[in-house]
């Protein structure tokens, strides 16, 4: 039997109730390694719903205590380098030198979410104008969305 992924939903593993599977399948075989679950309308919901109220929070974490998490998460990319680049290979049928390349460039990008305290600075103009002066802030907005690979929408 084909191992079935679950979700991430609200900090915990979950079962899909969904009735759509879609096949992952290795390109250079074309072997089903897994099915992924076409997310019912409410899983989608729930796992939203989980991020806003995950945003409530994490919007208040300090930037720097945000900076350090994202420096543990590159920890584990590179700890893990290997195993990410063999599951990467499989799932993309990517030679292993190339897939390696892809988790590095995925560790580059928490690095550069690393310094986030920097990049979220704004700005401060004196006199613009006449007894004006202006200041800019950069601040999260919230969860956003996307698009999975069957063209299916995700929030």
């Amino acid at each position: 039997m084909t191992r079935k992924v679950s979700m991430f939903i609200d900090g915990e593993e979950v079962t899909s109730q969904c009735t759509e599977w879609i096949p992952v399948t290795d390109p250079a075989t074309q072997e089903v390694i897994c099915e992924a679950p076409n997310a019912t309308e409410d899983e989608v919901n729930r796992a939203v719903a989980s991020a806003k109220k995950a945003f409530e929070t994490w919007k208040n974490v300090p930037v720097t205590k945000r900076a350090r998490m994202m420096l543990t998460y590159q920890h584990l990319l590179k700890k893990h380098h290997d195993e990410i680049a063999e599951i990467l290979a499989e799932e993309t049928g990517k030679n292993f030198e190339d897939a390696k390349g892809d988790v590095w460039r995925g560790i580059e990008v928490a690095e550069h979410a690393a310094n986030m305290p920097s990049l979220m600075m704004g700005e401060t103009v004196e006199n613009v104008a006449t007894n004006v002066d202006t200041y800019s802030m950069i601040q999260p907005l919230g969860v956003c969305a996307g698009m999975n690979n069957q063209g299916h929408a995700s929030k």
